[in-house]
């Protein structure tokens, strides 16, 4: 099997290409990304990052650029694993949606037009509407997303997109995972810089722990460590498994959880009004990377049933929410990364 992988640089990708260079069902791998993995600036590429053929490719680029290296990358294609999806410059919202929504739209475009058999999309719990309280929902709940999340509209407009090209291409599987938070060690730095910015990154490496931590009421989380993602994501390429796959550790992590990790279980609640409207005076003086529409999707997603991962694909996470969680915060503090673009350390 020839897998192609777009976004194979980042934190999924990163942890895919670590598992399918171990599969014996793959015979060969590409990597499409925009920053192709080189080692210090020399042109030996480093593992997991050596294990793949690699394509550089835009996917903002004019549309016959990206045709054209997409279709050099798909060439002889059994599947495309599609996990490239930008989170900044969550100022720029054209350039994010042009690379989200258009991009996931040429990817299965020139795939279909390779005559690649199998198309697997990351999509996110982020594609979910509003679910009160903790019962786990399964891949049936509404995608109607959170309207006051920029995230959460682009996920939602994939999943629409989704929808139409398994009607106009039925010779094409379509598969969709819809994961909670991915950790790994290797992702520390990007998280941190993505979510946290400069000045909250600094206070977690230089408090061990952090005085307290301030917390919405109510917030909960799911998480699931990369390499438990990419065994989901092998499980569905080798089985040709179409359809929606929630994937998730079961533990749901309350603020006293996320503090036990961060600030030796000194956990501070505060308003979600009041701290929705610190993160949108922070993102707004870009004293933050992110902006409220992120703690509105964090509030509202539901609770993830992956029971259909579990049955279908035998699908088991070896790592508990927390104990990546701990693994996150301990690679912050570390300044851990990877020899890839994306991942580069501190």
């Amino acid at each position: 099997m020839r897998v192609v992988i777009v976004g194979a640089s980042g934190n999924v990708g990163s942890a895919l290409l670590r598992r399918l260079a171990d599969e014996p069902v793959v015979t060969s791998l590409v990597g499409v990304a925009h920053r192709v993995p080189r080692s210090d600036g020399s042109s030996t590429v480093v593992p997991p990052f050596g294990a793949a053929e690699w394509v550089r490719c835009d996917l903002t680029d004019p549309a016959e650029v990206v045709a054209a290296a997409l279709q050099e990358a798909f060439a002889g294609a059994d599947a495309v694993v599609h996990l490239a999806w930008a989170i900044q410059p969550s100022h720029s919202r054209g350039r994010l949606r042009q690379i989200n929504v258009e991009g996931t739209r040429r990817v299965a475009t020139a795939a279909r037009g390779a005559g690649v058999g199998h198309l697997v999309v990351a999509s996110s719990v982020g594609a979910y509407a509003a679910a009160a309280g903790d019962h786990p929902r399964t891949e049936d709940w509404s995608t109607d997303g959170i309207p006051t999340s920029d995230y959460s509209r682009d996920k939602v407009a994939v999943e629409r997109f989704l929808d139409a090209f398994e009607e106009q291409a039925p010779e094409v599987v379509v598969s969709r995972v819809r994961s909670a938070l991915v950790f790994q060690q290797e992702a520390a730095s990007e998280i941190a810089r993505y979510f946290l910015g400069q000045p909250a990154t600094a206070a977690v490496r230089r408090l061990d722990p952090f005085p307290v931590l301030p917390w919405p009421a109510g917030l909960t989380l799911q998480a699931v460590h990369a390499d438990d993602l990419a065994e989901a994501y092998a499980a569905i390429l080798v089985g040709r498994h179409p359809g929606a796959f929630n994937v998730a550790a079961p533990d749901v992590l309350t603020g006293q959880d996320v503090a036990d990790v961060v600030s030796a279980g000194r956990l501070r609640e505060v308003s979600p009004r009041l701290a929705r409207a610190a993160v949108a005076a922070g993102w707004r003086l870009r004293a933050v990377p992110v902006g409220e529409g992120w703690l509105d999707l964090a509030l509202g997603v539901p609770v993830l049933d992956s029971s259909r991962a579990r049955e279908l694909l035998r699908w088991s996470p070896s790592v508990t929410g927390r104990a990546a969680l701990r693994e996150l915060v301990d690679g912050i503090r570390a300044r851990r990364g990877t020899q890839s673009p994306p991942l580069l350390p501190a």
